[in-house]
């Protein structure tokens, strides 16, 4: 292993470019391990720079602090008087603690004995002694700093569970204490990973077998808008981009609670369908493999590099129904996406006929709408400190222009499917109801709300809509 790959140094160095604020965690440490795999030979796979487990380790690392942040800063000011650190020692501080009181499998002396050396390497020899005074002054107290912990996710349930106090307090209104500590402990789980067949290029059976000559362990997955044998668990495997079946478009990674605004839709084939905010295009794939790949889909998206994804996607299986076109609407993030010109989506779609088109109705249209993610925080671990109150009046607004911009674009008789991955009522609920009190030829034909701590599954919420013939 070449200096400076181990994981715990790995770790650091994502944790040190995330405070710049420009990218996501999930997508710095992608990088990061990549790099880490060193240089690759002509013609031949990247080989992989770290051990499995030693992925695995710094993922967890990383993932760990940046969820338990506040709780781990709260540690951190009962040994310094709430002074404030220099960012890079704060950073290695969370690191050694959370290897301390978050994971068991790392004993506490080889915590911070690593975490000293980091300290000397990167640049804070003067600071070592106090590092190692701060750890082993928590070891000596640590049956009752777990008490304390323990306790503070009662009484302070925002700071123990490290999420926002006022998304907390807006989830104890709603649903009271026990649900919503459900909940906070879930956002804190590490993110499952699931696979979806894509019935396309094969068939569970097919795949499984594959999977089984991979090295790929998997489990059984089923809920009544999956059905058997669509969606499995990945519990551990080789990386994905090195697995045939994947480069062979077999699956595609995708949560079960994304499928169910497909569902919805109820794609058929021959049908002509609107994607609304289709990247990176796993709704998008699901409705052409339900469509068997007969028809036509608009995926509409926000920018090229966006679509490119979409394309990238549907190449990788097989689908060749699917048409991308550039809308007026903003980034996907929360608060940052803002509802496009649906005439001038439409006009602008990438078309070989001779003209000016024209804007085109659809059969059936899915508005997967911007929102502000509340029901995949754990999946999106940055999202806790980056979302702001201010966000879901805003987006109610960008989410009800979509509606309306799409509505426009329907057929008579059509369907219109509005999702989202957002926990809010704002969002969700009242959306539809003022949506229905401006447009009287649409109906509610049916609404549904997956919970984390009821469903097992990322949070989203769904309403089929029915235009009038």
């Amino acid at each position: 292993m070449i200096p400076g790959q181990k994981p715990r140094e790995i770790a650091a160095r994502v944790l040190t470019r995330r405070r710049a604020g420009k990218e996501f965690t999930e997508t710095l440490l992608g990088r990061a391990l990549t790099e880490a795999a060193g240089p690759t030979s002509e013609g031949r796979e990247p080989r992989p720079g770290l051990l499995d487990l030693d992925r695995r380790l710094c993922q967890e690392l990383v993932y760990g602090v940046v969820r338990w942040q506040s709780t781990l800063d709260w540690l951190i000011a009962l040994k310094t008087q709430g002074r404030p650190q220099k960012p890079g020692l704060q950073d290695l501080l969370r690191l050694g603690l959370y290897q301390i009181f978050w994971l068991d499998r790392i004993p506490n002396h080889a915590a911070v004995h690593e975490t000293v050396a980091m300290a000397k390497r990167a640049g804070f020899g003067p600071q070592a002694g106090f590092v190692n005074a701060v750890l082993r002054s928590f070891l000596r107290e640590a049956v009752a700093t777990k008490i304390r912990l323990a306790d503070l996710k009662t009484a302070q349930p925002a700071l123990g569970w490290s999420q926002p106090d006022w998304l907390v307090a807006r989830w104890r209104k709603r649903w009271g204490g026990e649900p919503t500590r459900a909940l906070l402990e879930w956002n804190n789980l590490p993110a499952k990973l699931y696979a979806r067949v894509n019935m396309l290029r094969t068939e569970a059976g097919k795949l499984l077998a594959q999977w089984r000559n991979e090295g790929v362990d998997y489990d059984f997955l089923a809920r009544d808008w999956t059905g058997e044998n669509l969606v499995f668990e990945l519990k551990s495997h080789p990386p994905l981009t090195t697995l045939e079946s994947f480069r062979q478009g077999g699956f595609y990674i995708q949560d079960p609670s994304t499928l169910l605004a497909v569902r919805e839709l109820d794609p058929r084939p021959g049908e002509t369908i609107l994607d609304f905010c289709a990247a990176p295009g796993g709704k998008t794939t699901f409705i052409a493999q339900l469509m068997n790949n007969e028809g036509h889909i608009v995926a509409g998206d926000v920018a090229e590099e966006r679509l490119k994804l979409v394309r990238e996607n549907c190449t990788r299986l097989g689908i060749t129904c699917v048409e991308t076109v550039t809308t007026l609407a903003q980034n996907a993030e929360p608060g940052t996406r803002d509802a496009g010109n649906s005439e001038a989506m439409v006009a602008g779609r990438q078309s070989t006929a001779s003209g000016s088109p024209q804007p085109q109705r659809f059969d059936k249209i899915l508005v997967d709408a911007p929102c502000s993610n509340t029901g995949v925080l754990r999946r999106r671990v940055d999202l806790r400190w980056r979302i702001q109150p201010e966000e879901i009046p805003r987006l109610q607004s960008t989410q009800l222009g979509l509606l309306r911009r799409a509505a426009g674009l329907l057929k008579p008789g059509g369907l219109l499917v509005y999702s989202t991955c957002s926990l809010e009522p704002e969002e969700n609920d009242e959306v539809i109801s003022q949506f229905l009190s401006e447009d009287a030829g649409f109906k509610l034909a049916r609404q549904r709300e997956l919970l984390p701590f009821a469903d097992g599954v990322d949070g989203a919420f769904v309403a089929r809509l029915a235009k009038s013939p």
